[in-house]
């Protein structure tokens, strides 16, 4: 009896190392994948030193409470704008430009945020300057376009209209 609680006491460690092994295996193999990163970081480059303090930009009211109240009023106006037409009825011309106007500017203020929030100025200057002449350059042409739709064709409601019937 005693040779029979020997060998299991011997056999305990033995099988813990070979567990611990064979896992060691599977997280090893695992973390041993090479990490590429989809776009390589771009040149850094520090301005200063560590002692220098962090220049504060002079207040604007463009930017902060102001803009992101704007952007609520906006898209808050938008629910009446959409409803209104179909609820009361009327399709009025003038009622469509407006909807048509504030869709535009709520897709403007909504694109220059993402370009402001993703695309840094700091750290790919040329690039935010491109997304930002391109996005000016889409809001001319959609802007002219729904003009184009407005005065020339049925009008942004009645398609709407016409679209949800069909």
């Amino acid at each position: 009896m005693a040779s029979v609680a020997r060998s299991s006491v011997l056999l305990k460690p033995v099988a813990a190392k070979q567990s611990v092994a064979a896992n060691g295996l599977r997280v090893a193999a695992f973390h041993t994948t090479s990490r590429k990163s989809l776009l390589p970081p771009p040149p850094q480059r520090i301005e200063g030193t560590v002692n220098d303090p962090v220049e504060v930009p002079p207040p604007s009211p463009s930017h902060g409470s102001y803009h992101w109240t704007f952007d609520r009023v906006v898209a808050a106006g938008l629910i009446p704008l959409t409803v209104a037409p179909f609820a009361a009825g009327s399709l009025n011309p003038t009622m469509d430009a407006v909807l048509a106007a504030t869709i535009l500017i709520h897709s403007h203020t909504g694109f220059g945020n993402i370009i402001v929030d993703y695309v840094p100025s700091k750290r790919v200057p040329r690039a935010r300057k491109f997304f930002t002449w391109g996005l000016n350059a889409a809001t001319v042409l959609v802007g002219l376009a729904l003009y184009e739709f407005e005065t020339t064709d049925v009008g942004l409601t009645e398609t709407i209209k016409r679209v949800w019937k069909a």
